[in-house]
């Protein structure tokens, strides 16, 4: 006697687990204009190379023979797969099934995805639409008991943050532990429209006495602003190829360094226009998005954050095809002043280059702290502080080009003292314990309180001191490694990407990156 029976009921399982919520639960899902769980899996991974685990499971009931009458499938699905050709562990939930709440969850599958990831060095994707966390009130009825809060696997997600990259897509509405696995990742977003992330959902917020739409309680645009995404994108299709090109610049594990790609972008190429990029007025503002894509690889300029601390611009990028991490002040905003959002993002970028063995290139132009009852407000220097914290504990390489101002402690941050330095300036650098033009008359009260004529001495005293701060008084005692033509800028960066190969080192770092 065979097992014919058995194959049979296999298959009718596996059928009754791909039919997800159902043909009305997916059809309204599709009338939300979201993909269901399937054909996300499908459009991400390498075709036919999802392997999924724990098809079978569910939830079933049984009638007095025993047979089988209905079967629910869980709403977390997980597997194997491959994107552009390298392994990974995809996860995703179900929607359509009880709206991704827990009572219709096995919480053994999250947290066996994540120890896939983990023991088998391999990036994480996480495709999360739903609450995922305790389910509803009327699950605490069906249960007969209450508990005490806790979250099942979320060690192993803290641990996935010094071992892998961990991708998080949020791709309908996120609540409670949904959110909270949305922002431990290295690299997080929403989709305009379709997603939405809150603590807690509108209906909650509702009988606290806050009535909000979804869209205005925790909408993709609010949450690209606040940092607690790092992007947001247009469409599902976006998103997938988003998650793509991050992972491109990253290796699989920390045991690994990224990978070159060799390309056909000549690290000898020179921009001319980059000599004169930098205005000679010093309140003038300009662009850093075109400088920064005129020195990395063509078409390799990856912005992350692009909406929060927006006195830098942060990303991924290659140089001469190697990967580095790219942090550049941007004048635009605020002149470039630090606030505590742009140090935080800055924080968040350097444990990331440390974390997965990134060279960093930093771009200057930073005249300081933003100062002002603001500034006090957003406890500026609590987090500032950290991030120079954070700046010394990184060991990877670090090359700095000061474009123009560092200034005070912000501008101490344009690279780590305490290692071999790989810093040059442009000839419009301008640097210093705090701007000549705001401690001026300070400094020389009473020499000018002394002269018959006030105006004539301050523009001698102005005029002697704009000969000490040129940049080439700097290099002569060595204060700056390097003064550069701004066109030669590409060709120096290369060679350092190339030189920084030999001092990176894979492994694990003392603690990984803070969510």
């Amino acid at each position: 006697m065979g097992w014919d029976s058995e194959i049979e009921e296999l298959r009718q399982r596996q059928h009754l687990a791909r039919q997800m919520g159902g043909p009305d639960k997916l059809a309204r899902q599709a009338a939300a204009g979201r993909m269901d769980v399937r054909a996300r899996i499908a459009a991400v991974a390498d075709s036919g190379t999802f392997r999924e685990i724990g098809e079978l499971s569910g939830f079933a009931s049984y009638g007095p023979e025993g047979e089988m009458q209905a079967f629910l499938p869980a709403n977390f699905l997980f597997g194997r797969a491959e994107i552009d050709g390298r392994p990974v562990v995809v996860t995703a939930d179900d929607f359509t099934v009880r709206g991704g709440a827990a009572d219709a969850a096995l919480h053994r599958k999250l947290l066996e995805a994540e120890r896939l990831a983990t023991e088998y060095r391999m990036p994480l994707i996480r495709m999360i639409e739903g609450t995922g966390g305790g389910g509803s009130v009327k699950t605490l009825e069906n249960m007969g008991h209450t508990y005490i809060p806790e979250i099942p696997g979320w060690e192993a997600m803290v641990a996935n943050m010094s071992q892998v990259p961990v991708v998080a897509l949020g791709l309908g509405p996120v609540a409670g532990l949904g959110a909270g696995r949305m922002v431990m990742a290295h690299y997080s977003l929403l989709v305009d429209g379709l997603s939405q992330m809150f603590v807690a959902g509108p209906p909650v917020v509702a009988a606290a006495g806050e009535v909000r739409t979804k869209e205005d309680l925790g909408g993709a645009a609010i949450h690209a602003r606040n940092g607690a995404v790092d992007d947001r994108v247009g469409s599902e299709a976006e998103a997938f190829e988003r998650l793509r090109r991050f992972l491109s610049y990253l290796p699989s594990s920390v045991d690994k360094l990224p990978a070159r790609v060799k390309g056909r972008d000549r690290p000898a190429r020179r921009e001319s226009w980059l000599n004169d990029a930098v205005p000679r007025d010093s309140r003038r503002l300009y662009p850093i998005r075109p400088i920064v894509e005129a020195i990395v690889d063509k078409g390799s300029w990856f912005e992350i954050g692009r909406e929060w601390g927006l006195g830098v611009v942060t990303g991924l990028a290659r140089l001469d095809g190697y990967a580095v991490a790219v942090i550049a002040s941007n004048p635009e905003a605020l002149g470039g002043l630090w606030t505590a959002a742009t140090a935080r993002k800055v924080e968040r970028m350097v444990d990331l280059a440390d974390t997965f063995h990134l060279p960093v290139v930093h771009l200057v132009d930073n005249p300081g702290f933003l100062i002002g009852r603001r500034a006090e407000d957003e406890a500026t220097i609590r987090w500032g502080s950290r991030t120079l914290a954070a700046i010394y504990q990184a060991s990877v390489p670090w090359a700095t080009v000061i474009l123009r101002k560092a200034y005070g402690m912000a501008g101490s941050a344009h690279a780590p003292a305490d290692r071999f330095r790989w810093r040059m300036a442009w000839p419009s650098g301008d640097w210093g314990s705090l701007p000549i033009a705001g401690g001026l008359e300070a400094a020389y009260k009473s020499e000018l309180d002394a002269a018959e004529d006030r105006a004539a001495k301050l523009a001698e005293i102005r005029a002697r001191l704009e000969r000490v701060r040129s940049p080439f008084r700097t290099a002569e005692r060595f204060g700056v490694e390097a003064i550069i033509a701004p066109e030669e800028t590409r060709e120096e960066l290369c060679a350092f990407a190339a030189t920084a190969q030999r001092a990176l080192k894979p492994g694990a770092k003392a603690r990984g990156l803070r969510p």
